[in-house]
């Protein structure tokens, strides 16, 4: 079992929940900004790169008799739920969710995960938060970023389908890969949204994102200038007023919002 103590700053998924927890290292989506990745690889040396591109079951992890969280508890943290680790994965959930637990679910869905978590967890649906990562719609955008995780229509059918199914729902455009498209977005998300909608930008991204050539400059130098304060703050001024938009901390210290001051409070 692994989950993260309330002692440090509130920030990252700690405006989320009050505790992470996992069952897996590493993750097939292969995505180039992940700060999973780089704390597990770069700096902890859990496993090797080569390694970290499939999700080595913990068996303890799995097993674990969870206890009742004073807070919402944030599932997976440090993976994803993907085909090969779905069954470990609901094993987990069935756990938390069994100790009175309310879990956020964060995922970049795979559609027939995500209709198996349906089938398990239609009795806890008011325990159970979805916040689905959606990053931008554009395929090459996505290829590129994400190479192996699902494309934005798998994406946006498995929010509709859970939306359907009467779960709460949510979203994190947490890194938003396109700048240019994230109000359009937003309004093709929002009506399939129960809760919040999360925007954030890429975080260390000279420290994490390794450039390999001309093409992958171009892409890190359109994430930097959608970064850029001015065009931050012109987003925040276009979506300020719809109730559900919610600002990460990399966008709250640009347009001068104060950081949350208490974990898990989903604010």
């Amino acid at each position: 079992m692994q989950h993260e103590e309330q002692k440090r700053p509130v920030q990252g998924t700690r405006e989320w929940a009050v505790a992470t927890v996992d069952c897996c290292i590493g993750c097939p989506h292969g995505c180039r900004y992940c700060y999973a990745r780089y704390k597990q690889v770069d700096r902890l040396h859990l496993v090797t790169e080569i390694e970290w591109q499939h999700s080595r079951i913990i068996d303890s992890a799995v097993m674990a008799e969870y206890p009742l969280y004073d807070g919402q508890v944030m599932f997976p943290a440090h993976h994803d739920i993907v085909p090969e680790n779905l069954d470990a994965c609901i094993t987990v959930l069935r756990s938390l969710l069994e100790a009175g637990n309310r879990v956020l679910v964060v995922s970049k869905p795979h559609f027939d995960c995500i209709n198996a978590l349906i089938r398990n967890f239609k009795p806890y649906r008011r325990k159970l938060l979805f916040r689905l990562t959606i990053t931008a719609r554009a395929s090459r955008l996505l290829s590129f970023w994400e190479p192996e995780a699902p494309p934005y229509s798998e994406r946006i059918a498995s929010l509709i389908c859970l939306f359907s199914n009467g779960f709460q729902t949510s979203v994190s455009i947490e890194p938003m890969l396109d700048r240019s498209d994230v109000v359009a977005m937003v309004d093709e998300l929002l009506p399939y949204v129960t809760d919040s909608i999360w925007i954030g930008k890429m975080n260390k991204l000279q420290e994490r994102v390794k450039s390999e050539g001309e093409e992958s400059g171009r892409f890190i130098q359109l994430i930097e200038e959608g970064q850029r304060d001015e065009s931050i703050t012109a987003l925040y001024n276009e979506l300020k007023d719809v109730s559900k938009i919610r600002w990460k901390e990399s966008i709250k210290d640009v347009v001068g919002l104060p950081r949350a001051e208490e974990y898990g409070l989903d604010k």
